[in-house]
C-alpha cells in the first residue's frame, strides 16, 4: 500500500510540475495533466520520436526510458551542471518545478537533436582538416563534460543499474555449505532469477547498493531498518513446483548473534542452551535483528507444498502417504566403526575427495563419522572389501556421544520423539485454510500466527488463547507455507529444524551455475564441467 501511495503522490507532482514546465516550451500547460500526452510531450521537448513512447510501457525498462527523458529535459532547458543531471534523475519533479518558477532560465530547443547536430559538426571539420575550428568548437561546447565528471557518471549509471538488476531481476549467490551437496557443491556460484516467482518490492529502503547485510570490515550492518515499507510481490512467472530448488531468506533470521564463522540465531540459543560451540560462538556478541529482506540467504529443496502432510519414515519422505522422489545425489550421515586401520594405509580420505566428498561431510572423519550417497557408499563398500558402513540412528548417535538436535517445533513433546530420519505427520499451512488451535496444534503454529502474520497471541493460564485481543478456537492462515530440505539429509538444518518458509520469505530460482571452485576456493582450481550446468536439473 504504501508503494502505491508513493507512486500515486508522485505522478500526481509529475504531472503538475510539466503542468507548469510546457508553457516555457511553447507546449500547452493542460498537456501535462494528461496521461500518455505529458510524456509525448516531453519527447517533443528533447527531439525524441514519438513512437518512443512504447517504452514506457515495457516494466523495468519505463524506469530507465523515463530516468534519460528527465536529463534530457533538463539539458533542454541548458541545466548542464552534475547537480541537475543528478536531481533530473533522482526525483524529476523536484528540478522541474526549479525551472519552472526561474524566469532567467529558457528553453534552448530540443537537446537530443541539437548535441547531435553539434557533435556532427565538430566531426565535419576535424575530417575537412579545419581542426582549428573544430578545437573552437569544443572548447565552447555547453555539452561538454570534465573527465571527472565522464567518470561520476559512468560509475553512477553502473552502480545504478547493477542495483537495480541485483534487487529485482537477477542476483548472483555462492553455496557455502554443503546442505545441498550433490546437486549444488560447496563453491558453486549461481545466478537466480528474482522474477520467476514474482519480484518482491523492496522492504528496506536505506542501504549500501550491492551489498546485502554486512559491510565488509566495518562488521556492521549494510542497511537502516526504518523507514520501511510492507512488501508486494509481482506476478509470477512461474508457481514454485514440488522439488524446486528455491532461494529464501532464513525464517529465524530475524534476531541474530553474527560471527564470520558462523551465525546464530536466538532460536539456535534457545534450543540448544548448554551447547559449548554456541557459547564460544555468540560470546561477546551483540543481538542483531533483521527484516526479512536482509536476512541470510538459504537454498533448499522445496519437498512440502501449501496443504501438504508430510512425514518422514526411515529416511524416507511421505507427502499425503505417498512416497516422494529422493533427489539423485541424496546424501546421510554413516558411521564406520574401526576407521583408523583405512586412514593412514590405504588413504580413505583421498580416495573420497577424489569421488566428490567435500571436507565438511568428512570433517568428522577420524571418529568414523561421514555423510555419502549411494554411489559414493558402494565405491567405499569395492574399494575396501570387508568394510563396514551403518546407517547413523538415533540410537548409533548415543552410543558415540552425537550431539543430537531438537527438530521443529521444539515444544519438548513432538520434537524429543521426532528426529531427521523419523519425522511427522506435519500440516504444512496454505493460504485460506483453517486449523483448530488446541494443546498439540499451537506449538506448530505458533510462530506462524504471532510472527509471520503479525498478530497479538497470548496463551491463557486456563488453556485458551487470545488472537488480537478475541479469544480464538480456529486461526485462518493469510499465506502459503512451504517446506524446505537440503539433499545433505544428516548435514543440513532445514524446515526439520526450524519449520516452514513463508510466501514472503521466497527470494527467486537459481537459474545456472556460472562459476565453480573446488572445495569452496579458486586456489584448489575451477571446476569446469560444472560451469553453466542448470541448477533446475539437479
Amino acid at each position: 500500500m504504501e508503494i502505491l501511495i508513493f507512486l500515486i503522490i508522485s505522478y500526481i507532482l509529475y504531472s503538475i510540475s510539466m503542468f507548469m514546465l510546457f508553457p516555457k516550451a511553447d507546449k500547452a500547460a493542460w498537456k501535462g495533466l494528461v496521461p500518455v500526452l505529458n510524456f509525448m510531450t516531453l519527447q517533443e521537448i528533447v527531439g525524441r520520436p514519438s513512437w518512443k513512447i512504447i517504452y514506457l510501457f515495457i516494466p523495468i525498462v519505463n524506469i530507465f526510458y523515463v530516468t534519460s527523458l528527465n536529463v534530457e529535459t533538463v539539458r533542454s532547458f541548458q541545466q548542464y551542471e552534475l547537480k541537475h543531471t543528478l536531481w533530473a534523475a533522482f526525483y524529476g519533479p523536484v528540478i522541474f518545478f526549479k525551472i519552472a518558477k526561474d524566469e532567467k532560465i529558457t528553453y534552448k530547443g530540443p537537446n537530443e537533436i541539437d548535441e547531435k547536430a553539434y557533435n556532427e559538426e565538430i566531426t565535419r571539420l576535424q575530417q575537412e582538416g579545419k581542426n582549428a575550428q573544430a578545437n573552437r568548437l569544443i572548447g565552447k561546447s555547453p555539452y561538454k563534460k570534465s573527465q571527472a565528471r565522464e567518470w561520476v557518471e559512468a560509475v553512477g549509471f553502473a552502480v545504478f543499474a547493477a542495483a537495480f538488476i541485483r534487487m529485482f531481476l537477477i542476483e548472483a549467490y555462492t553455496i557455502p555449505t554443503s546442505s545441498m551437496e550433490g546437486s549444488l557443491n560447496v563453491g558453486d556460484f549461481l545466478f537466480v532469477s528474482k522474477a520467476h516467482y514474482g519480484i518482491r518490492t523492496p522492504k528496506t529502503v536505506l542501504m549500501v547498493p550491492l551489498l546485502h547485510n554486512r559491510i565488509p570490515g566495518l562488521n556492521v550492518e549494510s542497511y537502516i531498518e526504518e523507514p520501511s515499507i510492507n512488501f508486494k510481490r509481482l506476478t509470477p512467472l512461474s508457481p514454485i513446483k514440488r522439488y524446486d530448488p528455491v532461494v529464501f531468506n532464513y525464517p529465524e533470521g530475524d534476531s541474530i548473534y553474527f560471527n564470520k564463522k558462523r551465525t546464530f540465531s536466538i532460536h539456535d540459543v534457545r534450543r540448544s542452551p548448554d551447547n559449548d560451540f554456541i557459547k564460544e560462538t555468540i560470546k561477546g556478541k551483540k543481538l542483531i535483528t533483521r527484516p526479512i529482506d536482509k536476512r541470510d540467504h538459504y537454498i533448499k529443496r522445496c519437498i512440502g507444498m501449501p496443504g501438504d502432510s508430510l512425514k518422514i519414515v526411515d529416511r524416507q519422505v511421505f507427502i499425503d502417504n505417498e512416497p516422494a522422489d529422493n533427489p539423485e545425489n541424496i546424501q546421510f550421515r554413516y558411521f564406520i566403526p574401526n576407521i583408523n586401520q583405512y586412514q593412514g594405509i590405504l588413504g580413505i580420505r583421498e580416495k573420497l575427495r577424489d569421488q566428490g566428498v567435500s571436507p565438511e561431510d568428512m570433517i568428522y572423519l577420524k571418529n568414523g563419522i561421514i555423510v555419502l550417497n549411494e554411489t559414493q557408499k558402494t565405491y567405499l563398500e569395492q574399494a575396501f572389501p570387508g568394510i563396514q558402513i551403518q546407517h547413523f540412528t538415533k540410537e548409533l548417535q548415543k552410543s558415540v556421544n552425537w550431539p543430537g538436535q531438537e527438530t521443529y517445533p521444539s515444544d519438548g513433546k513432538f520434537s524429543k520423539q521426532w528426529d531427521n530420519d523419523n519425522f511427522g505427520p506435519i500440516y504444512i499451512p496454505k493460504k485460506g485454510a483453517t486449523v483448530e488451535l488446541t494443546a498439540e496444534s499451537w506449538p506448530f503454529f505458533e510462530r506462524i500466527i504471532d510472527v509471520y502474520e503479525d498478530n497479538e497471541v497470548i496463551r491463557e493460564k486456563d488453556g485458551t488463547y487470545r488472537i488480537n485481543g478475541e479469544i480464538a478456537d480456529t486461526y485462518t492462515f493469510k499465506m502459503d507455507y512451504y517446506f524446505m530440505m537440503g539433499d545433505n539429509r544428516h548435514n543440513s538444518e532445514d524446515s526439520r529444524v526450524w519449520g516452514f518458509v513463508p510466501e514472503d520469505h521466497i527470494v527467486g530460482k537459481p537459474l545456472f551455475i556460472f562459476l565453480s571452485t573446488k572445495e569452496g576456493s579458486i586456489f584448489n582450481g575451477i571446476n569446469f564441467d560444472r560451469i553453466f550446468k542448470s541448477a533446475s536439473d539437479m
